[in-house]
């Protein structure tokens, strides 16, 4: 799929339309919500009194809609808590590329940009909810033993939420490709794969005596893909929604 979409993809418009290279842009939802899944860290660009930001945060999604949250005192939250026209980006970068000519040097990645409102979760079941999901998202039923949050943590504590309007992934996954021509130098030429894998656990030094890692975080054990934990995270806790 490239520019084509369709009534399980998000309507295209100038906002949204990978311009240059289109055979790359997708905008099925299979494929933005699959490479959003494959991710808990996002950039979430908006704008204030005419300065423009971008803000780092840990995010999840819930079907179209996507969430993050920070301190109640974020300059970002209070800003986004009145209905703020957001950017959100996610990118995997997957492996660098080296060609025989500068010019194509690359490198292979998947990224998507989602746009839409954001707005302060202010209902208290949906706050909670939310909460929840943030730890649960990434650690199936970890909540249910954990110690209760406090009125304060709370309070301290704000969620965002955003109805995706639109959306669109860009991916690059062919390696080297260098001009026909090129590939008669003898120059050497390579791709090289980048991963992030999940290394082994360490477990806190003040741990009481037998307590033991629970079952549930079996998904994230040493040399796993931390894309693939995350995914099966997202569909454990989701139920593959």
């Amino acid at each position: 799929m490239t520019d084509a979409v369709t009534a399980d993809a998000y309507p295209l418009s100038p906002r949204n339309q990978v311009k240059r290279r289109h055979d790359r842009g997708f905008y099925d939802h299979a494929t933005v919500h699959r490479l959003l899944d494959a991710s808990m860290l996002c950039h979430v660009s908006y704008v204030i009194d005419g300065q423009p930001y971008c803000t780092p945060t840990f995010f999840w999604r819930e079907g179209s809609k996507l969430y993050w949250h920070g301190s109640s005192a974020s300059r970002m939250l209070r800003n986004q808590s009145e209905g703020e026209r957001v950017c959100l980006t996610v990118a995997h970068l997957d492996s660098l590329v080296l060609a025989r000519c500068g010019f194509n040097h690359s490198a292979d990645y998947r990224a998507v940009m989602a746009f839409g409102t954001a707005y302060l979760v202010t209902d208290p079941i949906e706050k909670e909810r939310a909460l929840v999901a943030m730890v649960d998202r990434f650690f199936p039923d970890r909540t249910a033993s954990l110690r209760q949050s406090t009125v304060q943590e709370i309070k301290a504590t704000s969620v965002i939420a955003m109805e995706i309007e639109q959306a669109s992934a860009k991916i690059r996954s062919k390696g080297v490709a260098d001009d026909d021509e090129d590939y008669e130098l003898p120059i050497y030429a390579e791709r090289i794969p980048v991963r992030t894998v999940l290394g082994r656990p360490e477990p806190c030094p003040r741990l009481l005596d037998g307590v033991e890692r629970p079952a549930s975080l079996r998904g994230y054990s040493e040399g796993r893909l931390l894309e693939d934990a995350l995914r099966d995270a997202h569909f454990a806790h989701y139920a593959g929604g």
